[in-house]
């Protein structure tokens, strides 16, 4: 992500909420949320996952989201379905909202490789924002992951791979290293594009502007990756160090296109990066092979599907859409995330790590799908989305509150994405009050 801000495309037009009302009465709340008759489950332990696990069945594919990246409560539930999953379904793989470089560094510990603690080995994750990634929740789910390989032939061992695309200089440094030894032909392509970007000093803003008046590396970046492909042809199939050079390569060219399109178009660079976090996760489980099962992790604006929000009407996709357009025979199943209030990690100003603090998050706007959940009962939730598209009421757009990694509690407004909730996801978790993530 680095100096890159989130695009949250939140056309609002013609959407107008009125102030939360402290008199509204108990009957109020029951009339206004009494088409919630059914599809709305208790969530209170790991044990009321049971009806998700069953209603995932043999999906190859799971996405699980996230309303905000600094709230305990979403990773720890992704973490503990996750863990049914992997246990229950065989599940192999997850590939998360995060660089490929510092993600594949900790699928190493993970996969016993090094004698580092799992706190040590999350701290991989050296891009701003890193509280996304290197924080307790996270380290602690990678030391079960560790624990549960342990047993496992090679081939069988659970992974943690990242999906993004920002990481355009640290993937040209894993690729030299490689090809030093490797192929120091290769090596001499990717000293050609690192000069090639030498005079943007590893920043992408310089790198961004500079295209505007005709500078491109985008020729040197096209030849490497083609090297690369080439190179990790003429190896075993199996050959997983040939394989991380060629993902590499193939972020730094994607990186190198997302970087192009941020200047000229939101909805284009949006486009590319969802697109290569399909095509990710399409070479994952390509990789591992026989019908290999997938989870992902990343964003409710990642994973809930663009088409039945405003995102649709800016031109833009995103990986729950492009993955249930593509692997829908597969079985794919979205799930999302929301909370009424609590608090959050987030940051005043982009790339500001002195301006990151705890927030209050305060109670959601009126008539939102957050605001509707609460009055129905204060009480986290699971929701079946199946059971819900026959009801009219159910099946309208509503806001749905969406927090990027900075956040102004004052200006609660723009943070609401129209959303046909039983549309977008299969399931939706509910936490009525939520705690911040614990940075290391």
């Amino acid at each position: 992500m680095g100096k890159i801000r989130f695009i949250w495309v939140l056309v609002l037009s013609g959407w107008l909420y009125s102030c939360s009302s402290n008199d509204d009465t108990l009957d109020q709340a029951r009339q206004e949320t009494g088409f919630l008759t059914k599809g709305v489950y208790p969530l209170v332990n790991t044990g009321d996952l049971d009806l998700l696990v069953n209603e995932i069945g043999n999906s190859q594919y799971v996405l699980m989201g996230e309303a905000s990246h600094g709230t305990s409560e979403f990773y720890t539930w992704r973490a503990d379905l996750t863990r049914r999953l992997i246990q229950e379904k065989g599940f192999s793989l997850i590939a998360v909202e995060g660089d490929w470089p510092a993600a594949y560094s900790l699928t190493q510990y993970i996969q016993g490789q090094g004698s580092a603690t799992a706190q040590q080995a999350v701290q991989s994750f050296q891009r701003w924002p890193t509280w996304m990634w290197a924080n307790r929740e996270v380290a602690n789910f990678s030391e079960w992951l560790r624990q549960h390989n342990q047993a496992l032939p090679q081939n069988q061992k659970v992974g943690f791979y990242g999906m993004d695309v920002y990481s355009l200089w640290e993937s040209l440094d894993e690729i030299r290293a490689y090809m030093e030894q490797a192929d120091p032909a290769i090596a001499q392509l990717v000293r050609n594009a690192q000069s090639c970007l030498a005079p943007y000093n590893r920043d992408e803003q310089q790198y961004a502007q500079a295209t505007a008046g005709g500078t491109s590396c985008a020729a040197q970046l096209q030849t490497l990756l083609e090297a690369v492909q080439a190179h990790r042809a003429r190896q075993p199939a199996n050959n997983e160090a040939a394989f991380h050079a060629e993902q590499n390569a193939l972020v730094a060219v994607n990186a190198e296109r997302y970087y192009y399109q941020m200047i000229r178009s939101s909805a284009g660079s949006w486009n590319v990066r969802d697109r290569h976090m399909q095509e990710t996760v399409n070479r994952l489980v390509a990789h591992r092979g026989n019908g290999a099962k997938i989870i992902v992790w990343a964003h409710n604006t990642h994973v809930g599907d663009a088409r039945y929000t405003d995102m649709a009407t800016a031109g833009m996709v995103n990986i729950g859409q492009l993955l249930r357009e593509q692997h829908a025979q597969k079985g794919v199943y979205l799930v999302g995330f929301g909370s009424y209030q609590g608090q959050v990690i987030a940051a005043n100003a982009w790339g500001e790590a002195e301006a990151t603090r705890v927030m209050n998050v305060p109670a959601a706007m009126t008539n939102s799908w957050e605001d509707m959940l609460h009055r129905y009962s204060p009480e986290n939730k699971l929701l079946l989305m199946r059971e819900l598209q026959d009801i009219p009421e159910a099946m309208q757009s509503r806001g749905h509150r969406a927090i990027g990694v900075t956040y102004n509690p004052a200006a609660e407004r723009g943070n609401y994405v129209p959303t046909i909730l039983p549309r977008r996801y299969d399931a939706f978790l509910f936490i009525d009050q939520t705690t911040a993530l614990s940075p290391l």
